[in-house]
């Protein structure tokens, strides 16, 4: 049911089309009638309506005028005026007062006064449902942020932690208590100094590009720059340093828009660049181990370096050299 509060003078301006409006059968409206503005502005503080209808009949009640109290006062009802005068003398005035629309008494009717009514709340609800769900927007774009800002904490008390664990190394492997970690202040967060700025804007570009486009289209960019880390001798914690501080700037600059798809595209580059750099130096170590020998060339596979033809010399067994076609005959 619609409820409608009509604010009449006292020569009741508009009462039939009222009483027509709230008898027609087609339309399920209840209609409460009070005279003057002051009993409008009471029964508006004390009870609920969908709509309000104002008679317009200055000098005695100035509905434009009663449309700027209603709205100062904070009230937020569609609002209609009904008058004598034309729509076109009055249309644009009501509106810049902020009242929702104008029919004049005596050329209207009840239909046209019901569907002017069903449009001006059905505004005023879709405004409102605007309102809630910006608010709602607002605070789930908060809650991101603050989100964001906790995983960079929690990011950089990690590295804090493992830099802490390397200075005290040798006190721990000796058996002495460790003591806690301390997280470091975000102002003592520098880059190492052995990192080139050409590396940190080349990796806020990738950073910038992996949140757009994914891994697909950057396994080459990630694996070189993972071959250029451990080139450098950069070590993880440092790398995850460089992601942090690159990550805080972008974050940072985001203002209002959502963080959600940034956190997690970069926790996947940190990830990712994390693998790689772990397998380049893996590749290191064993080519380090293991360094790969030159191949003899085909038929010299049993001739040795005259080293190992002394070692055997030695006791060690015979000289596969002595074997050798051009020395059986000496």
């Amino acid at each position: 049911m619609l409820r409608v509060l009509f604010v009449a003078n006292r020569q009741r301006t508009g009462r039939w089309l009222a009483e027509a409006f709230s008898a027609d059968s087609v339309s399920n409206v209840r209609l409460d009638e009070v005279v003057g503005s002051a009993a409008g502005m009471a029964r508006l503080r004390d009870d609920t309506y969908d709509a309000v209808l104002l008679s317009h009949d200055p000098p005695e009640l100035n509905a434009l005028d009663l449309v700027e109290g209603y709205r100062a006062g904070g009230a937020h009802e569609p609002i209609i005026v009904m008058g004598l005068q034309s729509e076109q003398e009055m249309a644009a005035a009501c509106f810049e007062r902020g009242a929702d629309g104008y029919v004049c008494a005596s050329t209207t009717t009840s239909r046209n006064l019901i569907w002017v009514l069903a449009r001006a709340v059905q505004y005023h609800q879709l405004m409102r449902e605007n309102h809630r769900l910006g608010l709602a927007q607002q605070q789930r774009l908060q809650r991101e942020h603050d989100e964001a800002e906790r995983l960079l904490e929690q990011q950089r008390a990690l590295v804090g932690e493992l830099e802490a664990i390397q200075g005290r190394g040798p006190a721990t492997r000796e058996g002495k208590p460790s003591e806690p970690c301390q997280q470091l202040p975000a102002a003592a967060w520098r880059l190492p100094r052995h990192l080139p700025q050409e590396l940190v804007i080349h990796y806020r570009e990738l950073l910038r590009a992996y949140v757009i486009m994914g891994s697909g289209h950057l396994a080459c960019e990630l694996s070189r720059l993972a071959d250029l880390l451990a080139g450098a001798g950069v070590t993880a914690r440092q790398a995850m340093q460089l992601h942090v501080l690159v990550l805080e700037e972008m974050v940072s600059g985001l203002g209002s828009r959502s963080t959600r798809h940034v956190m997690t595209r970069a926790d996947l580059l940190a990830l990712e660049i994390m693998i790689h750099l772990a397998e380049n130096y893996r590749a290191r170590w064993r080519e380090m181990i293991d360094p790969p020998m030159q191949q003899l060339l085909p038929g010299f596979e049993k001739f040795r370096p005259a080293e190992f033809c002394e070692e055997t010399r030695r006791g060690r067994g015979p000289c596969p050299a002595d074997n050798a076609p051009e020395t059986r005959g000496r």
